[in-house]
């Protein structure tokens, strides 16, 4: 039944028609936002605010604020630490959390059931390391080097389930190099994925 074949007098299906159109207009909003933050860093509009702070306390609120997603796909989501002491970087704060949630985000979206999310960090004298790595479905060598292109779909049919607006990994490209930094991804298809990008350390 449809709302054109009377479903708007059935009050069941009536509002399950509203929680889709509600759905849909937030995925509009965050693809707008989206393409707008996307469009500023490539034009230099967006001016990164560099400030020293811990990496390592920034991926904890950020797998805090993921951890239900990941909890519903029972995929563990750990941390590989040098010490147990902090790792000060000079970055963007917000814009940093917003690639690591990015990061996570599709992490876990396209990982498998029992799985993991593990993040790693490796000293690089000037630079920090941060690895984001798991074992979900992999990607095939052929999409890397299109990877991180607006609105590029590694499998349409795939991402039409799960939502999204196709430019989080081309923020994330943006990001890191208005940082003047790099991001990386190595990946095999059944194996999983492992993206990673440079911080300048705090001086």
């Amino acid at each position: 039944l449809t709302l054109l074949e009377g479903g708007l007098e059935d009050e069941k299906i009536n509002r399950e028609y509203l929680l889709r159109a509600d759905r849909s207009v937030d995925r509009m909003i965050s693809i707008v936002e989206d393409l707008d933050t996307v469009t500023k860093l490539e034009s230099g509009q967006l001016i990164m605010e560099r400030s020293k702070f811990d990496v390592i306390e920034l991926v904890k609120e950020v797998v805090e604020l993921q951890e239900l997603n990941a909890q519903k796909k029972d995929i563990s989501i750990r941390l590989k630490l040098i010490n147990d002491k902090p790792i000060f970087v000079f970055a963007d704060k917000d814009r940093i959390r917003q690639v690591l949630a990015n990061l996570i985000v599709n992490s876990v979206k396209y990982g498998k059931k029992g799985g993991f999310t593990e993040f790693s960090f490796y000293d690089m004298e000037e630079n920090i390391l941060v690895e984001i790595s798991d074992n979900g479905l992999g990607i095939e060598q052929e999409h890397l080097p299109r990877l991180f292109e607006r609105f590029y779909r590694v499998d349409k049919s795939r991402s039409r389930e799960s939502g999204g607006s196709g430019l989080g990994l081309a923020i994330v490209k943006h990001i890191t190099e208005a940082h003047n930094q790099t991001i990386n991804v190595r990946s095999t298809p059944g194996v999983g994925s492992t993206f990673s990008f440079t911080l300048s350390k705090s001086r």
